[in-house]
């Protein structure tokens, strides 16, 4: 094998997999038919459960650093805005961020660890036997065929591994575009811009005096995505929706998006798997397309590297599909939902009562527990993984809190902070000096750790014991105080996620 696993697209999702994966000693190689390293960005934000996995890998720091917060968000543009600090997160806004800046993050992040990112080239088939995926690709130096164990797509919504794996991609095709502009000059009165988007325009600050505007056009929202947009167009469309251009000039990217919305009907197919824009698309709504990427690539890493070293338990590859199909349902759902509330209000003979249910929403975001609930949706705050177990503790499947604990050796320390080097950690949160070396046997893969004190959460009321995945989930948690019962459980939770112990 030239490599361990093989990811065919170096863009968020493709790069947050190769870190894992080179973070869990897997030989990674990315394969990029883009010459050089993104330069305009399509995404702006990273949202507040993407910037929990960087706190967990210790990254957090070289994001903020480059990056603006913002308090809370929004829901398909209404009014009301969604709080993200009423959320249970250290991390309760979100970071506006260009795409570009996010990758080149990644990308570093990935060859500290000895990831290997390949530019220039272009997968062209990909065939897959029992031992491995063999890869065609056409580079600088002409043809050459890889081979490696696993193959992961994250080559975007027309991804060939997706197709070469013969993985359907249902859903609906494009009915309605919108148009994005960075442009470098624009008129700087704060009344206008406030006017434009008081009228539905997106105005956004970027870096190196940009400034983004994103519309839809009642009169132009039927042109195909492909067809490219002109400073004219841009203008002239404004106009329509403003009454005026904002005093636009010298555009840097114009670009179309539609509202096509499909689903990967399975996102593992033997030894090829699928994450990110190649396994599901979606109008970009909210702005969720690049975060639900990441969350996909932080929970294959450590299954599929797993599968690589051998000591992968049943199915857990297989969880992968389980748990992260069903979030790119939702996510492909509520996408729809917030571009039907914009679309209504753009077509003449739908235009009233979309205003009326407009203001239905907005009037609904205004009550804690609707917009509590939305707000976790977007945020992905709110995801939670089925447990295997029907008898599982509630917390099972959910985020771990990040609480603040004294350990025994009196250090001051929080969860987060222990998953760095992506293990399991095992957390005795009754401080019992009984339990012993309760991951004899699973030492390489699981951090164990006494708590003697802790900050009070109200999820972990009564809870003595927690497993917690090394993608931040709960993997197992016990509130019973019987030791025997304990172990039992602990061994068929470790056995059942980390594997048998060596």
């Amino acid at each position: 094998m030239d490599v361990d696993v093989i990811v065919v697209g170096a863009g968020p999702t493709g790069l947050m997999l190769a870190c894992e994966l080179a973070l869990a000693g897997v030989r990674t190689r990315i394969l990029e038919r883009r010459t050089e390293p993104r330069r305009d960005s399509r995404a702006l934000t990273l949202h507040p459960r993407s910037l929990e996995l960087m706190d967990q890998r210790g990254l957090l720091d070289r994001f903020l650093a480059l990056g603006r917060t913002v308090p809370g968000w929004h829901f398909a543009q209404l009014p009301t805005r969604l709080d993200f600090s009423a959320l249970d997160s250290r991390h309760g806004y979100t970071l506006f961020l260009a795409q570009a800046r996010t990758e080149a993050l990644l990308a570093e992040r990935a060859r500290e660890l000895g990831a290997q990112i390949r530019y220039g080239h272009e997968v062209v088939a990909v065939s897959q036997d029992g031992d491995g995926v063999e890869a065609r690709v056409r580079g600088p130096r002409g043809d050459e065929t890889f081979r490696a164990r696993f193959a992961v797509g994250c080559d975007g919504g027309r991804s060939r591994i997706r197709e070469a794996a013969g993985i359907g991609f249902p859903g609906t095709d494009e009915t309605l575009t919108g148009v994005l502009g960075d442009v470098a000059v624009i008129d700087d009165d704060p009344a206008v811009l406030d006017a434009a988007r008081a009228r539905g325009v997106l105005v956004a600050p970027l870096e190196d005096g940009l400034t983004r505007l994103v519309y839809v056009d009642p009169e132009r929202m039927r042109v195909p995505a492909r067809e490219p947009v002109t400073l004219e167009e841009f203008r002239a469309s404004l106009i329509r929706i403003c009454g005026f251009d904002c005093g636009v000039g010298e555009p840097r990217w114009l670009s179309r998006f539609g509202n096509a919305t499909r689903l990967a009907e399975r996102y593992r197919s033997g030894r090829i798997l699928l994450a990110g824009d190649a396994a599901h698309i979606h109008f970009p709504a909210a702005g969720q397309g690049l975060n639900t990427g990441l969350q996909d690539a932080m929970n294959l890493g450590w299954k599929l590297a797993a599968a690589v070293h051998g000591w992968s338990p049943p199915g857990l590859l297989d969880s992968y599909d389980e748990e992260r199909n069903p979030v790119g349902r939702a996510v492909t759902g509520n996408t729809e939902v917030q571009t039907l509330l914009a679309e209504l209000t753009l077509v003449p003979q739908y235009q009233r009562p979309g205003a009326a249910l407009r203001e239905l929403f907005d009037e609904l975001l205004r009550v804690e527990e609707v917009n509590r609930e939305l707000a976790a949706q977007v945020s992905a705050l709110g995801t939670a993984y089925p447990p295997t177990n029907p008898g599982a503790d509630p917390l099972v499947g959910r985020r771990m809190p990040d609480i603040g604990f004294t350990t025994t050796a009196s250090e001051a320390t929080r969860v987060y902070e222990l998953l760095p080097q992506g293990r399991f950690v095992h957390l005795d949160l009754a401080g019992d000096p009984r339990l012993g070396a309760v991951v004899t046997g699973w030492g390489p893969r699981v951090t164990a750790v006494t708590v003697t004190e802790r900050d009070d959460h109200t999820d972990l009321e009564g809870v003595r014991e927690v497993l917690v995945r090394p993608d931040g989930h709960i993997a197992w948690a016990t509130r019973t105080a019987d030791l025997a019962t304990r172990r039992d459980e602990r061994h068929n939770a470790l056995t059942a996620w980390a594997g048998t112990p060596s």
